[in-house]
């Protein structure tokens, strides 16, 4: 999967960043004041990620966006978006047309 530069929710452009390493173990973070989703090459620790896991980190990071755009209120429920996220992804992933 090729990580976008920008994409668009609801009304609101988010740029996509992919920065070599994120603070606290992160892999990924929106900042939904700058429109801005990171998504880290690598952990600080532990090296690089690999492509699935940037895939579900992406996938993760951008149920968040779409969650705070319906104004929902899982939208920071971290263990619903981790269980959502992670089955999106693989369903996009393992998707054949």
């Amino acid at each position: 999967m090729i990580i976008p530069k920008s994409l668009t929710v609801g009304f609101t452009k988010y740029s996509i960043e992919q920065p070599e390493t994120l603070t606290r173990y992160r892999q990924g973070l929106i900042e939904y004041g700058t429109h801005t989703i990171s998504i880290a090459k690598k952990s600080t620790v532990t090296g690089a990620y690999s492509p699935v896991e940037r895939e579900d980190t992406f996938w993760h990071e951008l149920t968040h966006a779409v969650l705070h755009d319906m104004e929902h209120p899982l939208r920071n429920n971290e263990e619903f978006v981790i269980r959502f996220s992670t089955r999106l992804s693989k369903a996009i992933r393992t998707a054949r047309f």
